[in-house]
């Protein structure tokens, strides 16, 4: 919550802040550059780079912030590291009381060196004064009545906590970090988290792109960074193509044909929510755990989205256009080939990178089913043994690669259909 609300207040601060330079350099440039558009021409609208480029930057500080990164200039407050200390007060069934103080190192969790609980003197009364030593982010609990000349055995019971009274279950905060009292009353000392993540749940970039180094040189679970990839782009591109190939010509035939439409709108509506993830099971029974199962996987992502697209392109051909080709004496062909495919163009490059992603999104899944190589293989891997860096890896080397595949398409289509948006 503390990251999302950083991030909406810098979004916020950046849009003001780009405006308003933006809106004095606009003045000093003339009336020209003060021309604008109709508000709502989706058509005008587009992506402001200084916004991308702060974006990214922005996620990057924040990554860093809260992970404690070496890369980043400022961080939020991160666990207590070093020593510190709490006192106990111990009541012998007599009623008599004896304070002992217990010493704790806090030393950071995978950091290199032995760490030894601080040496202390175990003081004159029946309660003795003890050590401890805890990681970050780690607790500990606290035998205090072990070397006490009157322990839980004998009836002795801690009373009071930095002198709080407290009783099983109660808590209570002392010096950096945190003393609950357990259900037989054992001292539970927790140091202070701070606001950074805990490397196990969240690992700094620069531990991630040592990650990535690492795994390109040695590679991981027998192949290297660049066949877990290569293998999962050829997955990818597989099912899509073979998606394309049946879904664009069915959407052109329900279209343009009513019995086709009728023949086939149930079955398409009926799988298009359907999630690729619960056809799983299915896949495995039809086709095997090999690679012929995880491409048909991704060829039903693929399918249903390509259909739909080919068909809203088909009706959404402005019928002044068909009418205006028949009128100069086209047949049936040639408005297929001059007018509706021309024009249902755009819709199928919008379905093509919405389906590409929704591939992308099903490989991890696809690659659950007895893959040897793959990025989604690699992630599932490493989650079973949290090792969170090559899961966060993994991640942005799909993205980084859907991001391009998307970025390739979108050239391809000003390339293949300069007409788009222009009637």
């Amino acid at each position: 919550m503390i990251i999302l609300l950083a991030y909406v207040a810098i979004f916020v601060v950046a849009y003001v802040a780009v405006r308003q330079i933006s809106g004095r350099l606009t003045h000093l440039w003339g009336v020209t550059a003060r021309k604008t558009v109709t508000f709502g021409d989706e058509s005008a609208v587009t992506s402001d780079r200084w916004a991308s480029v702060i974006s990214v930057i922005t996620i990057f500080l924040l990554w860093g912030a809260f992970t404690g990164s070496k890369l980043t200039p400022f961080h939020v407050p991160g666990p207590f590291i070093g020593e510190t200390s709490f006192t106990y007060t111990s009541e012998n069934l007599d009623g008599t009381r004896d304070d002992a103080t217990v010493a704790v190192l806090v030393f950071e969790v995978g950091a290199e060196g032995d760490f030894n609980p601080p040496e202390v003197e175990p003081g004159p009364g029946f309660a003795k004064n003890d050590s401890v030593k805890v990681g970050a982010w780690r607790s500990v609990l606290v035998r205090v009545d072990k070397n006490d000349e009157s322990g839980r055995e004998d009836g002795a019971k801690v009373v009071a906590i930095d002198g709080r009274e407290v009783e099983p279950g109660d808590s209570v905060n002392v010096n950096s970090g945190t003393v609950t009292i357990s259900s037989k009353g054992t001292p539970n000392f927790k140091p202070a988290e701070g606001w950074q993540m805990e490397p196990i749940w969240l690992p700094s970039p620069e531990a991630v792109v040592s990650r990535v180094a690492e795994i390109a040189q040695h590679g991981y679970q027998n192949s290297t960074l660049f066949q877990h990839v290569g293998w999962s782009l050829f997955r990818v591109v597989a099912g899509f193509v073979l998606g394309s190939l049946v879904g664009i010509p069915l959407g052109y035939a329900m279209g343009l044909n009513g019995w086709c439409r009728g023949w086939f709108d149930p079955i398409v509506e009926f799988m298009r929510p359907v999630p690729p993830l619960a056809l799983i099971p299915l896949v495995i029974i039809w086709a095997g755990i090999g690679e012929f199962g995880k491409i048909i996987l991704l060829f039903l992502a693929a399918l249903w989205i390509m259909a739909i697209a080919a068909r809203a392109g088909v009706s959404g051909v402005a019928i002044s256009k068909v009418h205006a080709a028949y009128s100069l004496g086209a047949n049936k062909f040639q408005i297929l080939r001059r007018v509706i495919i021309p024009n249902s163009l755009p819709e199928i490059f919008t379905g093509a990178r919405v389906a590409m992603g929704v591939c992308w999104g099903t490989v991890v899944a696809a690659e659950l089913v007895a893959a040897e190589r793959g990025a989604g293989m690699m992630i599932m891997v490493a989650s079973r043994f949290q090792l969170t860096d090559i899961v966060i890896m993994g991640i942005i080397l799909i993205g980084i690669i859907g991001f391009g595949i998307d970025i390739l398409m979108r050239t391809t289509e000003r390339w293949l259909i300069p007409w788009k948006g222009r009637g």
